[in-house]
């Protein structure tokens, strides 16, 4: 599978997962909400093992900047909050800083 699209997949995974606990403790939704929210955070941690990388710590960086970005859509999509010229800006600079991580030489 891509590297891109693990990134991908593992940004839903773990926003997902993270957004069930803010669902639970910052707005008032029922505790059970956490199970999928535990499994998807699972799911976003098998995910990261997948990418082609020799270092795991280059692989979270790199996928820091997807995470970034996922999180401003999710913003959009999922909360309904526009993002705004900054919103946009920054995650596409963490999208070059990802690129440059992940697709430099070595």
């Amino acid at each position: 599978m891509p590297t891109a699209l693990i990134y991908v997949g593992a940004a839903i995974a773990e926003i997902a997962g993270c957004f069930a606990f803010w669902a639970w403790l910052r707005m008032g939704k029922p505790a059970w909400i956490l199970i999928p929210g535990i499994a998807s955070l699972i799911l976003f941690a098998y995910l990261l093992t997948l990418v082609e990388s020799e270092a795991a710590g280059r692989a979270y960086a790199a996928y820091g900047g997807v995470y970034i970005a996922a999180s401003v859509i999710w913003l959009w999509l999922a909360e309904g909050f526009r993002p705004d010229r900054w919103d946009m800006a920054g995650a596409a600079i963490c999208l070059v800083g990802a690129a440059v991580i992940i697709a430099g030489p070595r």
